[in-house]
């Protein structure tokens, strides 16, 4: 699950310039935005952030045109897992507990480093509290998302085996199962804790 920790951290964000509605009670933050709160990374060219009477917090994340939005939260699960995401914009809702990345959408489950697995989709919501998600893919309404180009509209999934389990994949190439080549075939064999084998005994 999601790190539960970040949702009572403070929402720290850096930007070119600023600007506060005290109307609307909306901040504004513009230009190469970084957005940190906990283990989350947010990154964008525009944030409006607000805050309802009962503390619960509220992004949206713009990015650039032609570029895509960033998102980076560990996951409360012991191990150095993370949720990675990137659309061309991410909503942030405190209070529901959840994300989503709207237009040309990815999230990825990492381990470390390494990308296990990736989901592409027009829409993708991620519910931080319950650790799900669900992926819409088809097409939007052309004032809130669109598809990726080329995706026709269709979710993409690559789900990799989790470690440890039958079908997994092999840290290295399996040997050859014949003799040939470099790797080496089983043969029986004739000896027993290096003495002779005996009769009636098995290699």
């Amino acid at each position: 699950m999601a790190e539960r920790a970040d949702r009572n951290k403070p929402m720290n964000i850096e930007a070119d310039s600023m600007r506060y509605d005290d109307l609307k009670q909306t901040t504004v933050f513009t230009g190469r935005v970084v957005v940190t709160k906990g283990t989350i990374i947010i990154r964008g060219a525009r944030i409006d952030v607000r805050q309802d009477p009962e503390g619960y917090q509220y992004g949206v994340v713009t990015a650039a045109p032609g570029q895509r939005a960033y998102y980076k939260q560990k996951r409360d699960a012991g191990t150095d897992e993370w949720i990675e995401g990137e659309s061309e914009v991410i909503e942030y809702d405190g209070r529901a507990d959840n994300v989503k990345f709207i237009r040309r959408a990815v999230m990825r489950r990492l381990v470390g480093a390494q990308v296990n697995d990736e989901t592409t989709g027009p829409l993708i919501v991620y519910d931080q509290s319950n650790d799900t998600f669900t992926v819409n893919g088809a097409a939007l309404p052309p004032d809130a998302s669109v598809s990726a180009p080329g995706s026709g509209g269709r979710v993409r999934a690559v789900l990799a085996p989790r470690a440890g389990t039958e079908g997994a994949q092999p840290a290295a190439p399996a040997a050859p199962a014949s003799g040939t080549g470099t790797g080496r075939s089983l043969r029986p064999s004739t000896t027993l804790d290096g003495a002779p084998a005996v009769e009636g005994s098995r290699p």
